[in-house]
């Protein structure tokens, strides 16, 4: 019997070695497999310009000056979930890629290919048409292919030499406007206090909270710079178009008696409104593009290169090489402001970029800063620390440049006011001069569920700041007297940053909203330009004829640097693969943006310098 276990056990024991064995090796195999699978779709073969291409500009998602600081394994898990990825491309990017076309004699002409571009601010796109203009005259060509236009997408495809629209397709121009929810019948119903101090007869982001309809006031001053910036979309619009302005609204105010003519078709309508150059279809465009470059390594298709592919054929702009003793700092500042270090995506902490200032100060390379600043303001607190870190900058002799981008208006103003030049696009909100603070209580709502609050305190605002409670007299009037003072010291930072007087300021302020050609003519900017032109006053403010601009950035540590490419790539694969959902949000998103600074911003003292003008709620 003891010789039969002993077998047995032996048994056993080969058994159970030749299976780990087995499974040990398998498991190597299928790691080895899915490593030399991962390569193989990560391989990225180098980039070959073909002779005589187009050059294909086809961005995707909005257009930003900075992207998103968000873990890109996040998206990668967030892509395989199912939940939709927000893309972006770089502003910058753009600009390279076709800036570089234009020398480029492997280049033949540029493609315009617009159908995934999202948001972009109307200043943005002038640039990319300046670049496109520039590329022009070295005697090649632009042309914009796509099924339909939006207006953000048509005003891109205007600075094109030909305008191709799809025979169902369509110019959707329509307007400038802005419209917004209000909540006040809402808030009466579920019986919210919200408590609202304000300076300022224009300072309208409380409104929505406090009516049920846009005040006259606001309805004025925003009709004031609507009006300005449709002009000037019209016309940039007619003289690329080389056709009278007046079409445009007569286009767009008479649509119903064009579509009658055009029998219904919007294609034959923008052609007959002589918007667009021609009709054709998707392979009628494609044996166009043939024609003039010649067929591409895949059947059917015309030979191209993405600017995106044509990107890694060259250096990136505004990258330290490490090399340069006279260089100007490019700082990017896009988003609401918020207190403190822990910034979400689309934030500008103000822990965060004071450190990119002190780093730009303490660095004797660095000889003058540019703060390009697309953002509607937030944290008052915020605001403050950062023109701090500002001030101390200059205070060290380097010059600051502002270059603002679509939006730098309340808080984001608080923090420029002191530069030694601002310059802006006429396309630029700005101003919005105003404080306003906002606390709700539910005493109540919590009263209509049946659900008291009650107890005692030492002093008379021991538990003011308890939103169960009703607001205290004493914390009603301590919040305004702040806010008053807020607004104050916000005259007094532009009086003395502008070199104006406190009363001249206060003329213009009240919370209004201006363009950048008002704001030039008001005092409150220094010049119509852009970032480029930001970059050379900056220079020549430092006295130099020799530099270098580079970004300053947090590149954070090594391992998160290693994190963010790993995540790039994994990105990459998911695109190979077709599996990152698509699906359009805008909407949804634009409804957020009217109150997500209110969500995600803080401030100690729940003061803000914001202007409510969510990004896209007029160009789109």
């Amino acid at each position: 019997m003891k010789k039969l276990f002993a077998a047995a056990g032996t048994l056993c024991r080969w058994f159970w070695k030749i299976f780990s064995t087995g499974t040990t090796l398998l498991t190597n195999l299928l790691f080895l497999g899915l490593a030399l699978a991962l390569l193989f779709l990560l391989y990225q073969p180098p980039v070959a310009v073909p002779e005589g291409a187009a050059l294909l500009i086809a961005p995707e998602g909005d257009i930003v000056e900075e992207t998103t600081a968000i873990d890109p394994l996040s998206r990668v898990i967030n892509g395989y979930a199912g939940i939709p990825i927000h893309e972006e491309t770089l502003l910058q990017d753009i600009l390279d890629a076709i800036n570089a076309a234009a020398d480029d004699q492997r280049i033949k002409l540029v493609v315009l290919s617009l159908s995934k571009m999202g948001y972009s601010g109307l200043d943005q796109l002038q640039d990319i048409g300046r670049s496109l203009e520039t590329f022009k005259k070295s005697g090649k060509k632009v042309i914009a292919i796509d099924d339909e236009y939006t207006q953000g997408q048509y005003y891109l495809a205007s600075f094109a030499d030909e305008i191709l629209l799809n025979p169902m397709g369509g110019v959707h121009l329509r307007g400038f406007g802005v419209f917004r929810l209000y909540l006040k019948d809402l808030i009466d119903k579920l019986a919210i206090n919200f408590h609202v101090f304000k300076v300022g007869t224009y300072k309208s982001a409380v409104e929505p909270f406090t009516r049920s309809s846009m005040s006259d006031e606001d309805r004025k001053a925003n009709q004031l710079w609507l009006a300005n910036l449709w002009s000037f979309f019209c016309a940039d619009i007619a003289r690329n178009r080389k056709i009278d302005q007046g079409v445009i609204n007569d286009y767009v105010n008479n649509m119903p008696a064009h579509l009658r003519q055009a029998e219904g078709s919007t294609g034959r309508m923008a052609l007959t409104a002589r918007l667009v150059d021609g009709l054709k279809t998707r392979p009628e465009i494609r044996e166009h593009l043939i024609n003039l470059v010649g067929e591409g390594d895949e059947k059917g298709t015309f030979k191209q290169i993405h600017f995106a592919d044509y990107l890694s054929t060259m250096p990136s702009s505004f990258t330290d090489t490490g090399t340069g003793k006279n260089r100007i700092g490019l700082i990017v500042a896009q988003g609401d402001i918020v207190y403190g270090k822990e910034d979400m995506p689309g934030q500008i902490s103000a822990d965060s970029l004071g450190e990119l200032i002190r780093q730009a100060r303490e660095d004797d390379t660095v000889k003058g800063v540019v703060l390009r600043i697309d953002s509607g303001g937030g944290s008052a607190f915020a605001s403050e620390q950062i023109r701090q870190e500002l001030l101390l900058l200059r205070k060290a002799g380097k010059p600051l440049v502002v270059s603002m981008g679509t939006l730098a208006a309340s808080g984001a103003y608080w923090i420029t006011a002191g530069a030694d030049r601002i310059f802006a696009s006429p396309f630029t909100l700005t101003g919005s001069i105003g404080i306003f603070g906002m606390m709700p209580t539910f005493e109540q709502a919590i009263t209509k569920l049946g659900i008291a609050s009650d107890g005692t305190g030492t002093t008379r605002m021991a538990g003011a700041e308890n939103p169960t409670l009703p607001m205290t007299p004493e914390l009603e009037q301590s919040i305004q007297l702040s806010v008053e003072e807020g607004y104050s010291r916000f005259i007094r930072i532009v009086a003395e940053g502008r070199k104006m007087a406190p009363d001249s300021v206060k003329e213009i302020a009240e919370g209004r909203v201006w363009d950048g050609a008002n704001a030039l003519d008001l005092g409150l900017v220094d010049q119509l330009g852009s970032l480029d032109d930001a970059i050379d006053a900056a220079a020549k403010l430092a006295k130099l004829t020799d530099y270098t601009p580079v970004y300053i950035q947090d590149s954070g540590s090594p391992g998160q640097q290693f994190l963010r490419e790993i995540g790039l790539l994994s990105i990459s694969v998911l695109e190979r693969l077709e599996l990152s959902p698509s699906g359009d949000l805008s909407l949804l998103r634009g409804i957020a943006r009217q109150f997500d600074f209110l969500a995600l911003t803080r401030d100690p003292a729940n003061i803000y310098a914001h202007c409510l003008l969510p990004r896209g709620v007029f160009v789109q």
